[in-house]
């Protein structure tokens, strides 16, 4: 990996979503894939590509779609019925538990491999491009927003709704406005969300790959303490430490579970950074073009993280 590089991959993203944009507008690329509203579809994944894979099954299931997402590595798999169809995610298309859990399906049921490395292992059968272009970096940034977008595309397909390709120009238009502010943003953030005791991260859990993926990139690159949490169970799991830490928080906002988790970091003066919407007792709001729209958000507010990460590893 590179530090380097992987600004330059960072910074590349608006030109690379607007690609993606025009090839989702001239073909449908799950256009052939053997998946119907009625199949029973099973997402296997490592890392960000599992963090994609949770919030595209449960969008999947609030619209009626069979689907469940499941860590490759897992040994408790869903069983296989004459309606399941396998949908198998991994950037680099070589990911050992991935293409472990692949060979346990491949002679039972449609395996549909989702992975930006054409020819690579996992790609036997069935696949779809992610069309992320190479990451020179060595982290999978584009790739995971790719990979929200195409699983995206794949409800599209399956319900009948949303205009994905308008959603991932609107996402390039946000994150092309975060890189050209970074200067007036970027500088505060690295003050207030990098503390001694590490960084915490918190979505709602419809956007939960946000917070995990964010806090991935802290870890993976600066080598940074970074956790994720769903902004309810917050109250549950990862309030006590405001207590006993120089707390750090990011909160990408929009969960209607906000005021308790508002109120405990108010009450012990730790430190919060509101992401996509004003937030009562934030010490930074960060806003950019299009936050209102939820699924802009989904596919934008990583960008953010990315980019702290990338100036904590270059420093």
């Amino acid at each position: 990996m590179n530090p380097d590089l992987f600004l330059i991959d960072l910074e590349r993203k608006p030109e690379v979503l607007a690609a993606l944009a025009t090839a989702l507008r001239t073909q449908d690329p799950w256009v052939g894939a053997p998946i119907t509203p009625e199949s029973r579809i099973v997402l296997l994944g490592m890392g960000s590509s599992h963090y994609a894979n949770c919030v595209a099954a449960a969008r999947l299931r609030t619209r009626g779609i069979d689907a469940v997402a499941e860590l490759a590595s897992s040994d408790l798999m869903p069983a296989v019925s004459d309606r399941t169809v396998v949908v198998a995610v991994s950037a680099s298309g070589g990911s050992a538990e991935t293409l472990h859990a692949v060979a346990g399906y491949r002679e039972r049921c449609p395996v549909v491999a989702l992975t930006n490395v054409e020819g690579s292992a996992v790609t036997e059968g069935a696949a779809l491009p992610m069309l992320a272009q190479a990451e020179a970096g060595g982290v999978a940034g584009r790739s995971f927003q790719h990979t929200l977008a195409l699983l995206l595309g794949l409800e599209s397909r399956l319900t009948g709704t949303g205009d994905v390709p308008a959603l991932v120009e609107a996402s390039a238009a946000a994150t092309a406005d975060l890189l050209e502010r970074q200067d007036e943003w970027l500088p505060p953030l690295i003050a207030n969300a990098i503390g001694p005791d590490g960084t915490h991260i918190v979505a709602p859990a419809r956007r939960m790959s946000s917070a995990q993926q964010g806090a991935l990139m802290l870890r993976e690159g600066p080598r940074l303490p970074a956790v994720g949490c769903e902004t309810g169970d917050w109250s549950h799991v990862d309030v006590y430490l405001t207590k006993t830490t120089d707390y750090r928080l990011l909160l990408f906002a929009g969960s209607r579970w906000e005021p308790e988790l508002e109120r405990w970091v108010r009450e012990r003066g730790s430190r919060l950074v509101s992401i996509g919407a004003d937030v009562e007792g934030a010490v930074q709001t960060i806003r950019y073009r299009g936050d209102v729209n939820d699924d802009v958000r989904l596919l934008t507010e990583v960008f953010v993280t990315e980019l702290l990460a990338s100036s904590a590893w270059s420093s």
